[in-house]
């Protein structure tokens, strides 16, 4: 009798092994970048039990692969768990190297950060929420309609491939997230999805389309601005360092092929490049280059680069080291365009072989800039003084383990971003307020070429940039109108202009966290994440210090932050300040008393009220929808 008790509870136990083990979550997050970790740290955070299944034996996407410049124009504009990410990094220098150190002013109030502290800081706010958030590495989701169960427009199973072991494994949730940057998850559930470009036509962005422009310039010739199906290139950020100490040569790679670099020679020697300040340069300037270098001396060319930023774009980071993305002042970089647009939709074979045919065309090109006989000799010198940090991606021969991917699917959600969402309405004025914002973000109108050197063009096709004011982010960008149990605040609803903002990592991780607060309500609610209440999630977004609506005057550490935030929203607050301590004027008060819909006179006096003690009065009147 014993024996089979103690039978049936080791079968009772195993049985809880597999449904909490394998199978059953109230998340399942597809994607261990910042956008899922953030969703599975905000819905601990609410009690909710998440699993994250990550592709590859790594979590931290791209901030713990290489970019460890922060991108983002207005750094108050995205706070929450992004800010505490960015306060726990500089903490972590401030802690090992000391408050004054060196490391402290280079990270930039942790902004700025090497590869493995991202890991670290990621790994961190994990490890405080280990009873509710579970870790699957090497878990494969292929974007087939076998690994997806529906039911009533809802994911009830995923099924994906352990890659450690080769067998198929089951997971059950109550709410899925997409976090991939391909959108494998929501292809799988028939989302629909853009890849490509849209036309000026379509929604009249700048940028949108064929366009060919100098960098900090204008369009210029061969600009067509229609559509076509071109996806913005990738590359690998790489954490290079110039300390003789800590310093890896970048090999040649087995598949060297010189003839893909050989045209960064002319480049050099008369400096062309794509700078609008090259437009002035004549063909006397180029030769007379030509004979300043071959003195011994580096270009002299407006907007040229000398050595290694030739190839490349280097932000300094603690510790010697560098975050290099490709140079937007070059014909020939570390993006390889083309070559990728199949990728969004692709298996992980295909994207396994062209993640490896992308680092190899990289190596490459370092190699030829340090090495090739036909480039100066001073050039080549200088370029040499870099490698590869060796204390980084020590499991990877210290070369990044992820392909930048910056744009996969665009999923087509209840709310389609454009550019117009992010350039103000008015010289001065903010771009369009969503009330149903769930994070500010800011953050150029920027995408990468589409496609290689073209003779005659003054730059890469969809190599370009466009100035754009601190935004609001509707929930909508992130829920499908098709499967009500679903969020993706990574592959987000927007066009290729509109998607080149949203990009960037602060946003994808707020856009995380309010997609894990999101379907913390839906569950205790029990509602689809189409009728969740917008009232509640950003209550409960703001009471995390995320910031929905942007001011100048006003940030996350105010006391007065949480009633700007609700009103700012709604249609009080439509300026840059909130200007609190203002006396209230009669133009404003008949404002917010139509906003409001009550009358506003009791307690009030113009001139003499402050604006703050008025948005109290209001505030204490409005309905909490």
């Amino acid at each position: 009798m014993k024996k089979r008790l103690a039978t049936l509870c080791l079968l009772f136990l195993c049985s809880l092994s597999f449904v909490w083990g394998q199978g059953s979550f109230d998340l399942v997050i597809v994607g261990g970048n910042p956008g899922g970790l953030m969703a599975a740290i905000a819905a601990a955070r609410l009690g909710k039990r998440s699993v994250v299944l990550e592709r590859t034996s790594h979590t931290g996407g791209l901030p713990a692969n290489g970019l460890g410049a922060t991108d983002i124009a207005t750094r108050g504009a995205t706070t929450g768990l992004f800010r505490e990410f960015a306060d726990r990094v500089k903490q972590h220098y401030i802690d090992t190297y000391g408050a004054n150190s060196e490391q402290v002013k280079v990270c930039s109030d942790g902004y700025h950060f090497e590869p493995s502290v991202a890991a670290k800081v990621f790994d961190d706010m994990l490890a405080e929420h280990a009873d509710k958030i579970t870790i699957r590495m090497m878990r494969q989701f292929d974007a087939e309609k076998e690994n997806m169960v529906l039911r009533n427009n809802r994911i009830e199973k995923i099924r994906l491939l352990n890659r450690e072991t080769g067998e198929t494994e089951e997971y059950t949730g109550k709410l899925f997230i997409d976090a991939t940057y391909e959108g494998d998850l929501g292809a799988a559930a028939n989302v629909p999805f853009r890849i490509g470009r849209e036309g000026k036509e379509a929604f009249n962005e700048p940028g949108a389309g064929r366009v060919y422009k100098y960098w900090g310039g204008t369009e210029a010739a061969g600009s067509t601005f229609q559509t076509d199906n071109a996806v913005q290139s990738y590359n690998y950020r790489l954490c290079l360092t110039n300390n003789p100490e800590n310093r890896v040569t970048i090999k040649k790679p087995a598949h060297y092929n010189r003839e893909e670099f050989v045209s960064l020679i002319e480049d050099v020697w008369t400096g062309r490049n794509t700078n609008i300040l090259f437009r002035d340069v004549t063909p006397e300037m180029m030769e007379k280059n030509r004979r300043h270098i071959k003195a011994g001396n580096p270009s002299m060319i407006p907007g040229d680069r000398w050595a290694i930023h030739k190839i490349t774009n280097i932000v300094h980071l603690p510790n010697q080291k560098t975050d290099a993305n490709n140079q937007h002042d070059a014909f020939i970089s570390t993006d390889l365009p083309e070559e990728n647009w199949p990728w969004p939709t692709s298996s992980w074979e295909w994207r396994d072989k062209f993640a490896h045919r992308l680092r190899e065309y990289i190596e490459g090109l370092f190699w030829f800039a340090q090495n090739d006989p036909e480039l100066p000799a001073n050039f080549r010198k200088e370029a040499k003084e870099w490698g590869l940090a060796k204390d980084e991606y020590t499991d990877n021969e210290h070369f990044p383990r992820q392909v930048y991917v910056r744009e996969g699917r665009r999923f087509e959600g209840l709310y389609f971003f454009t550019a117009n969402d992010a350039i103000p309405v008015q010289i001065g004025k903010r771009p369009p307020i969503h009330r149903s914002s769930i994070t500010a973000g800011h953050y150029a109108l920027d995408s990468h070429a589409v496609r290689k050197r073209e003779t005659g063009r003054v730059h890469l096709d969809g190599f370009l940039s466009y100035p754009a004011a601190v935004y609001t982010v509707p929930y909508g960008v992130m829920v499908s109108g098709e499967i009500d149990n679903l969020l993706f605040p990574v592959p987000v609803s927007g066009s290729h202009i509109g998607f080149s903002t949203l990009r960037m990592e602060p946003c994808w991780m707020a856009l995380g966290q309010a997609a894990g607060v999101a379907s913390s309500i839906a569950i205790d609610e029990q509602v689809n994440v189409q009728n969740v209440s917008l009232a509640k999630l950003q209550d409960i977004l703001i009471r995390q210090k995320a910031t929905l609506m942007y001011f100048k005057d006003v940030d996350y550490t105010s006391p007065d932050f949480p009633l700007v935030q609700y009103m700012g929203v709604r249609g009080y607050l439509p300026d840059w300040e909130a200007r609190l301590q203002e006396p209230i004027d009669s133009e404003t008060l008949t404002q917010w008393q139509l906003l409001s819909k009550q009358p506003l006179q009791e307690n009030i006096e113009t001139g003499k009220t402050t604006r703050l003690n008025v948005l109290r009065l209001i505030y204490a009147k409005l309905p909490k929808d």
